[in-house]
C-alpha cells in the first residue's frame, strides 16, 4: 500500500477551519484536493501531519499558526514611496489598510515605519497568526508522472515554431 511520502501525488478529502471558528475550505463542497507531497502547494503543517499515512487513513488535529499561514511577524515586508499616498493622509505606525495586490486582489498591509520618503509595511495574510484545525482522509497516493525528456520538449517547441511560420 502506498504511503504519503515526498514526491507522491496525493488526493485527499480535507476540511480546514480557523481554530474554534470559521470554515476555510471543505472538499465536501469543492471536491477532493490533489497535490504533490513536498511540492509547496499545500499548507506545510498539513503535509507534515499527513506524511506516512496510507490510502483510507484519516487524521485530524491542529496546525500551529507558524506551520499554517505563518505568524504576522513572518509575513513579507515592502517599501512604498510616500508619494504614492495622498499628501494629507495620516499614516501612523501600526495602522492597517487595504491595498490591491499584484493580481488586483485586496491585501492587508500593516505600517511598520514611516518617514518623509517611504513607508515600510508588512503584507499580512488574513489567516496569519491563527491556528488551523484540520480533518483529512487520504483517498489515493501515486507516483508522479515521469518527466518529459528535454529532447521531446525541444521537438514540440520546434514543431510549434515551424507551424507558426507557416500560418499566414
Amino acid at each position: 500500500m502506498s504511503k504519503v511520502s515526498p514526491g507522491q501525488i496525493v488526493r485527499i478529502d480535507v476540511e480546514l477551519r480557523v481554530s474554534g471558528g470559521d470554515l476555510i475550505e471543505s472538499s465536501k463542497k469543492s471536491g477532493p484536493v490533489e497535490y504533490k507531497q513536498g511540492g509547496g502547494q499545500m499548507i506545510e503543517g498539513l503535509e507534515k501531519r499527513l506524511e506516512g499515512l496510507g490510502v483510507g487513513e484519516e487524521k485530524s488535529g491542529v496546525i500551529p499558526a507558524a506551520e499554517a499561514f505563518g505568524t504576522e511577524e513572518s509575513q513579507p515586508t515592502m517599501t512604498i514611496p510616500r508619494g504614492e499616498f495622498p499628501k494629507d493622509a495620516k499614516i501612523d505606525e501600526g495602522a492597517r489598510f487595504e491595498a490591491k495586490g499584484p493580481q488586483g486582489t485586496p491585501v492587508t498591509l500593516q505600517v511598520l515605519s514611516v518617514d518623509d520618503e517611504k513607508i515600510t509595511a508588512r503584507v499580512v495574510h488574513p489567516l496569519a497568526g491563527k491556528d488551523i484545525e484540520f480533518s483529512a482522509k487520504v483517498l489515493s497516493v501515486r507516483p508522479p508522472p515521469p518527466p518529459v525528456p528535454k529532447s521531446t520538449v525541444e521537438e514540440i517547441e520546434l514543431e510549434e515554431l515551424a507551424d507558426s511560420k507557416r500560418d499566414p
